[in-house]
């Protein structure tokens, strides 16, 4: 059995530094009875005079909406084909699928909503799935085709 004792110097853990703390006194700051604030994701996207963020940023919001079969958001695979505001606090969503009897058409479509809702001003978001014009993997943007061609898919 080993000595406790008698560790090897090389594995014996120096004197850690005592962390500097970014405040004007160096000292650790105050403790607050308040946690810090949760920051809204969308708290800093500027809005348009109908109260709701731009066609563009809904559109770009819908970036964090990902295939969960090919790996990549619906914008840059060119599932979405348009975003529009009919109407205050209305985001209308047109866009298609890779397959008309893709299986995760409700998960696409529920993330679709949630993440449209989720910023400011959008009170109401319809999701319409269409498949004219037909989904073709020419409508996928140029980055996501060369590292899909990298994994070895024919696109």
């Amino acid at each position: 059995m080993s000595d406790p004792t008698n560790v090897p110097s090389s594995t014996l853990v120096e004197d850690e530094a005592v962390p500097e703390y970014d405040t004007a006194d160096g000292n650790a700051p105050a403790e607050s009875a308040e946690p810090p604030r949760q920051r809204h994701p969308f708290e800093d996207l500027p809005l348009e005079e109908d109260g709701m963020p731009s066609g563009q940023d809904l559109m770009n919001g819908l970036r964090a909406v990902v295939d969960p079969e090919i790996g990549y958001n619906i914008v840059d695979l060119g599932l979405v084909y348009e975003v529009t505001k009919p109407e205050r606090g209305y985001a209308h969503v047109l866009m298609t699928l890779t397959s008309m009897g893709c299986p995760l058409t409700e998960v696409i479509h529920q993330q679709c909503s949630v993440i449209l809702g989720a910023m400011p001003g959008v009170d109401r978001v319809e999701v319409e799935f269409t498949f004219t014009p037909p989904w073709s993997t020419d409508m996928i943007a140029d980055y996501v085709r060369e590292e899909l061609r990298a994994m070895g898919m024919n696109v």
